[in-house]
């Protein structure tokens, strides 16, 4: 798996991960459980979204 999740958009996604977990948590809703996809892909430094298009978010340093 070559990583294509740049550091930027890893933070990015724990953010909006954990944001919809506690949205879930809050309004008592299974919904949250889809936080854990954002919060895999930063985990693993790759998206399979973006496999198709080609498209890295990585830089030089990443």
């Amino acid at each position: 798996m070559v990583r294509n999740v740049g550091r930027t958009d890893r933070i990015v996604r724990v953010i909006i991960g954990l944001g919809i977990i506690w949205a879930g948590f809050t309004y008592e809703s299974w919904w949250g459980a889809v936080g854990i996809v954002p919060l895999a892909t930063a985990a693993l430094g790759h998206c399979p979204a973006y496999v198709p298009f080609k498209f890295s978010t990585c830089g030089r340093d990443d």
